[in-house]
């Protein structure tokens, strides 16, 4: 004879925490959801040469303008396109680090049940 609660191995204290998990789960995405409106409005620049050349990505790594200084368009082709590689790297790695900062703050203490 099967002792009273114990149903199919899933007790109150497993619904709750089963409840508390959904609870979690939806706050993350609302929270992700967000995260993702912030990170559209956000501007994200990197530049390189001291500043003349800037490139300028919103938070989810959309390329949104290039700035160049007229004192480097002397140096030449091959000079201005490592330095557009160049701030574009530094833009890329500046948005790659905002948005896994956003999103460890976002998942923070989040203790979801076999994950």
């Amino acid at each position: 004879m099967a002792k009273q609660g114990q149903g199919f191995g899933f007790g109150l204290g497993k619904m709750k925490e089963l409840t508390e998990a959904f609870k979690k789960a939806q706050q993350v995405q609302e929270g992700a959801k967000q995260l993702q409106e912030e990170l559209e409005q956000m501007e994200i620049e990197g530049e390189s040469g001291g500043g003349l050349v800037k490139v300028v990505l919103s938070g989810n790594q959309e390329p949104r303008r290039v700035e160049i200084s007229p004192d480097v368009l002397a140096e030449g082709a091959e000079v201005l396109s490592d330095l557009v590689a160049a701030a574009m790297k530094d833009a890329y790695v500046k948005s790659t680090a905002t948005m896994r900062t956003k999103m460890e703050a976002l998942t923070e203490g989040l203790n979801l049940p076999g994950m």
